[in-house]
C-alpha cells in the first residue's frame, strides 16, 4: 500500500469515523480523533454561536453525535447542515432559528454543493420575515432588528 493511500486510511479514520488503520494504536487514535472532533466543534460554534448557545452544555454532545462520521465540509456547511438535521427533527433551539433563516436568507446552499451568496432573500422566522438584497439584511415584522 502506498504512503498516500495509508494517510488517507488515517485522515479517514481520525475525521471521519473510519476504521482504526491496521498498525495503528485505536487508544490514541480515538483520543487525538476526539481532540479534534473537539476542535471542529469549536470552529463551527464560532461560526454559529446562537446554535451553540441555544445547545447549551448539550453543545459538544450533539455536534459529536452528527459529526462524528461525516468529514468536514467547513464550519459553515457543517453548522448549516447540524441546523438543519435539528430543524427537521424539531429540536432546532429557537435561538438558532433565526440565525439559521439569516443564513438561508443570505446564501444559496442545496446541501451538496458550496454555499453562493443571494443577491435577494426572504425567510419567515417566528415574529416577521427577514430579507435580504446585496447582503444587507431587513426586518420585516418588527420594530427592532438583529
Amino acid at each position: 500500500m502506498s504512503l498516500a493511500a495509508r494517510q488517507a486510511e488515517l485522515v479517514a479514520a481520525l475525521t471521519a469515523g473510519a476504521p482504526v488503520p491496521a498498525g495503528m494504536d485505536p487508544v490514541r487514535l480515538g483520543i487525538a480523533a476526539r481532540a479534534l472532533l473537539y476542535k471542529r466543534a469549536g470552529e463551527v460554534a464560532r461560526r454559529w454561536p446562537l446554535l451553540a448557545a441555544g445547545l447549551g452544555p448539550d453543545w459538544h454532545r450533539v455536534f459529536a453525535e452528527w459529526a462524528g462520521a461525516r468529514p468536514t465540509a467547513g464550519s459553515l456547511r457543517d453548522g448549516w447542515d447540524l441546523a438543519r438535521e435539528l430543524q427537521g427533527r424539531a429540536a432546532l433551539p429557537e435561538i438558532a432559528e433565526r440565525e439559521l433563516a439569516l443564513v438561508e436568507a443570505r446564501w444559496r446552499y442545496d446541501g451538496r454543493t458550496p454555499p453562493r451568496p443571494r443577491r435577494l432573500g426572504i425567510r419567515r422566522v417566528a415574529d416577521g420575515r427577514l430579507l435580504t438584497i446585496s447582503g444587507r439584511v431587513m426586518v420585516i415584522g418588527r420594530s427592532d432588528s438583529l
